[in-house]
């Protein structure tokens, strides 16, 4: 369940949520879900985008901190090559979603036979017992 507000909770809940939805779909029982499956990554691509943007804006802002310890004094632009790298994979995660989408909406003009249902009998003779 989200916190909305401990992001390493819900990092660690969207890894754990994401290896669950690898895992589900390796086979497909029922196709129909494909479309809400693929809504549901469409929207989480965006967030994720968001996320990734927002950790490197607090990189621009924040990033040439006077209080921020430098482990390596060699690395003194870690702060602006972080938030370069981040809004790059944010910028990705766009393109991403955008074919995600593509793909979402070819999605809807698929139908797919529905799962095949045990028959019943017609008749009404049967060997047990009934209620």
């Amino acid at each position: 369940m989200p916190t909305f507000d401990n992001p390493t909770t819900d990092a660690s809940e969207a890894e754990q949520a994401l290896r669950g939805l690898a895992h589900a779909t390796r086979r497909i029982e029922d196709p129909s879900q494909i479309y809400g499956v693929l809504g549901s990554l469409s929207r989480a691509t965006a967030s994720l985008s968001q996320t990734l943007h927002q950790l490197g804006s607090y990189h621009d802002n924040h990033g040439a901190r006077a209080d921020a310890t430098i482990v390596d004094p060699k690395q003194t632009g870690a702060a602006y090559r972080v938030s370069w790298d981040l809004h790059r994979a944010g910028e990705m995660l766009t393109s991403i979603q955008k074919s995600i989408d593509s793909a979402h909406q070819s999605e809807a003009t698929i139908v797919y036979p529905s799962p095949v249902t045990a028959s019943r009998p017609s008749s009404r003779s049967h060997d047990g017992l009934s209620l």
